[in-house]
């Protein structure tokens, strides 16, 4: 299984990183206007939003190059959360397009966010 790229300094991402937990809840709405909910999931769904900044020509090429082998959101890695370090399996990119901006040469920024799958 492919893992999310380290930076040549051995870490997974940079301050200011965002994470986030989110519940899926549904609503049914019966005919005399009372409602039930429930969760579909026992767990929260995390997010980590992640901006890297002064990556070298390496480092902006190891994103790409991770970011082109899973296809956008479609494939499916194995991400270490920067905050307790626990490993999550199954994780994949939220979106089908990565931002990557060179600032200077040889030295550039790229921001993805990584969800959990389950």
């Amino acid at each position: 299984m492919a893992t999310f790229p380290r930076l040549k300094t051995g870490a997974i991402a940079q301050y200011p990183i965002v994470r986030q937990g989110q519940f899926r809840n549904q609503t049914v709405r019966f005919l005399d206007g009372t409602e039930q909910r429930y969760r579909d999931s026992g767990v929260a769904r995390r997010r980590w939003q992640i901006l890297l900044s002064d990556l070298d020509e390496t480092e902006l090429a190891a994103m790409e190059e991770f970011f082109l082998l899973n296809q956008g959101s479609c494939g499916s890695f194995a991400f270490e959360d920067p905050w307790d370090g626990e490993v999550y399996d199954d994780c994949s990119l939220e979106l089908d397009d990565m931002v990557v901006t060179t600032v200077d040469e040889m030295r550039g920024l790229a921001q993805v966010t990584v969800v959990r799958n389950r």
